[in-house]
């Protein structure tokens, strides 16, 4: 049985979603951050014939995420709701649970894209090196992140000092960096933080510094300093050269991240 939930289910959905943090970064960063009844956010979940919970679908803006702990879920219903929205634009998700849905829902498919999802946990075990030069950036600091990902084309796009001052602020993200005569050149940040898991991204290092390690240093501090505070890590990647990097540092991969665009 499927149903929208609210407050009063709260309890259920960190039950089924807390031993998968990682796995369920964004819907749980998103209940933290915005609850049940936000205008622009929704919340379903699909209950078996005992009323235990065993799956959620959370809609944020345009996008769906599908969660379920096994194959054992009403995926048609899920495609369903989906479906029928009017607001439609996104299905993501990890494979294995996008991957019942997808099948069921009626719009037509622009474009799809697969990414590895690898994480994290607490053990530290190849986080042994030297981060003595890996500095956390403050908020004085916005404007030279800035500055570092405008010189990086596949960053050009990557937020706006405002997000990242807001962000900070709100302690969904930090960033770390290292520098060289004054200059900001390599630089790992987290996102979507929650009180269980966050997520590393804008992975980045200036031509010229590439292939000294320094952004296995800025991502192995970053990881040190959340795993301590009881939080798992995750990530998307496709390229193989930075898959390689996560998976020395100590990175499992779990699943695939699907992304549907409708």
């Amino acid at each position: 049985m499927i149903r929208r939930l609210s407050e009063r289910d709260h309890d259920k959905c960190l039950e089924l979603l807390r031993p998968k943090s990682a796995e369920n970064l964004f819907i749980l960063g998103d209940l933290e951050a915005f609850g049940y009844e936000q205008e622009f956010q929704k919340v379903w979940g699909d209950f078996d014939e005992n009323g235990r919970l065993r799956a959620v679908l959370l809609k944020y803006k345009r996008n769906f995420i599908p969660y379920a702990a096994s194959g054992n879920f009403d995926a048609e219903g899920f495609a369903s709701i989906i479906s029928e929205d009017g607001d439609f634009g996104l299905l993501s998700g990890l494979k294995s649970v996008t991957s019942r849905v997808y099948p069921y829902i009626s719009r037509r498919l622009v474009k799809e894209r697969e990414l590895h999802y690898a994480k994290l946990t607490g053990d530290t075990a190849m986080l042994k090196d030297d981060y003595r030069e890996v500095k956390r950036a403050g908020l004085q600091d916005i404007g030279r992140i800035g500055e570092l990902y405008r010189q990086i084309p596949e960053f050009v796009d990557v937020g706006t000092e405002k997000d990242r001052e807001t962000n900070m602020k709100k302690g969904v993200s930090r960033t770390y960096y290292i520098e060289r005569n004054g200059k900001m050149v390599s630089i790992a940040s987290t996102a979507a933080e929650n009180s269980l898991s966050a997520m590393v991204v804008g992975v980045a290092t200036l031509d010229g510094y590439k292939r000294q390690g320094l952004a296995s240093k800025c991502i192995g501090k970053l990881c040190l300093d959340v795993l301590a505070e009881g939080k798992e890590l995750c990530l998307f990647y496709d390229n193989p050269e930075a898959g390689r990097i996560y998976q020395r540092i100590g990175f499992k991969e779990i699943d695939r991240w699907m992304i549907y665009l409708y």
